[in-house]
């Protein structure tokens, strides 16, 4: 099975994210790729993958800059994502209060707009409350991975 990580960053934070996960499930026989949302568009949910956006918030909610162009293309192309499965990862500062891991919420608000189906709960990781993401992130992991069908060929948890 495909896993896409599609990572919205400003300071890499979430890229660092996005390699620790994509390591992880490597480890469990998925096919992981990590890429960066630079001019992805809302083309790239037509492909055979479950779909994992790690994404940070910068400003006061806002979503970093390589992930507008995605972000709008959700607005702007709109279709059915019904056959569409994701996790999501949202980086932020709990310290702006409402807007704590605007990037990511906002993702996850749009994609289920247009019928994608969210795999398990959000994983928010407070910058004020660790300073180890990817760790937290693992933790995550471990239940969401768990959720997901079994890809072909992996090693058997029996």
């Amino acid at each position: 099975m495909q896993l896409h990580i599609l990572v919205g960053t400003v300071h890499s934070n979430a890229t660092e994210v996005a390699q620790t996960l994509a390591f992880a499930a490597a480890d469990l026989g998925f096919d992981a790729r990590v890429l960066p949302m630079d001019a992805l568009t809302i083309e790239v949910f037509a492909q055979d993958a479950v779909f994992l956006l790690c994404c940070s918030t910068t400003g006061h909610g806002d979503l970093p800059d390589n992930a507008q162009t995605l972000y709008q293309s959700l607005d702007l192309q709109p279709r059915y994502l019904g056959t569409t499965s994701y996790g999501l990862v949202a980086l932020g500062d709990s310290s702006y209060g409402d807007t704590f891991c605007g990037g990511g919420k906002a993702f996850d608000a749009r994609l289920q707009d247009l019928g994608a189906q969210r795999i398990g709960e959000m994983c928010e990781i407070d910058a004020m409350q660790s300073d180890d993401a990817p760790t937290q992130a693992l933790v995550w992991w471990a239940q969401w991975a768990a959720q997901l069908p079994e890809p072909q060929g992996a090693p058997s948890t029996a």
